[in-house]
């Protein structure tokens, strides 16, 4: 992978898009790294994710434009479905992924954040879909998912119409991130939720995540059925056992298997 690290420490993997001259910029390739490093994972061992960007002044500044400005329709539309299966691809992944977002998160750099499960965001983070003023829409799930996260159609519609920023505070304040931390505390913050999250049972949480991203897909009677279903079939699990008994048992320590 050219311009993605992978780092996994004590359960929790951090993916690092590195390409710092280009602001992380997503051309082809840079998506390529994304998914081969999110497939690149070993699911028996990581439990939760990082994704990040390098340097101090941007998670992702948006899609190369470099790259799409020769671009034909054809091309386009494939460039589209490229950047559309990595973020659903991460939408949909197994474990929870948590955005820890510095700097530029524009255009590409914004659904790609959109796309993970937790955004957290330093307070020198930028926001925005841009594309209308590059005379093309958002083509990696911005027109889909903004109104979705922030749960306001108006707002949303106006921010992709205007094609303006907006800061950390503003993104905190219409939900499209849970907080915002100085610059030198967005990773060590990242990296707490992360350890909380893979001290739970393994299991558990796939199926809530799966129970959510499911649920919201459809009306609530069917939500709540295929919440029953992952639900009940936990109980089948070590993890269940394991988790129970020791809450019986008072024992603070827990041995979650993943099984």
């Amino acid at each position: 992978m050219e311009f993605v690290k992978v780092d996994v420490k004590d359960a929790v993997a951090t993916i690092t898009i590195d390409r710092p001259k280009a602001l992380n910029a997503l051309n082809t390739q840079v998506l390529k790294d994304i998914a081969a490093a999110f497939d690149s994972l070993d699911l028996d061992e990581v439990r939760c994710v990082i994704l990040t960007g390098s340097g101090d002044r941007s998670f992702v500044a948006g899609a190369d434009i470099g790259e799409m400005v020769e671009m034909d329709s054809a091309a386009g539309k494939e460039l589209g479905r490229v950047g559309n299966k990595v973020m659903r691809d991460i939408e949909n992944f197994p474990i929870p992924v948590i955005a820890a977002i510095n700097g530029f998160a524009l255009g590409g750099g914004n659904e790609l954040a959109m796309s993970c499960d937790v955004r957290l965001a330093s307070d020198n983070a930028i926001f925005g879909q841009p594309e209308v003023g590059l005379g093309i829409t958002p083509g990696f799930g911005g027109t889909q998912r903004l109104a979705r996260v922030i749960g306001n159609l108006s707002k949303a519609k106006e921010l992709l119409y205007t094609g303006r920023n907006i800061k950390a505070d503003q993104a905190l304040e219409l939900g499209l991130v849970s907080a915002v931390y100085p610059q030198e505390e967005l990773i060590p913050a990242a990296e707490k939720m992360a350890s909380i999250i893979a001290a739970n049972a393994p299991v558990a949480v796939r199926n809530t995540k799966a129970a959510v991203n499911r649920g919201l897909q459809t009306d609530i009677d069917a939500a709540i059925e295929i919440e029953v279903e992952l639900f009940g079939e936990l109980f089948d699990t070590a993890d269940q056992k394991e988790g129970m008994n020791a809450f019986l048992e008072k024992r603070k320590e827990k041995n979650f298997q993943n099984r």
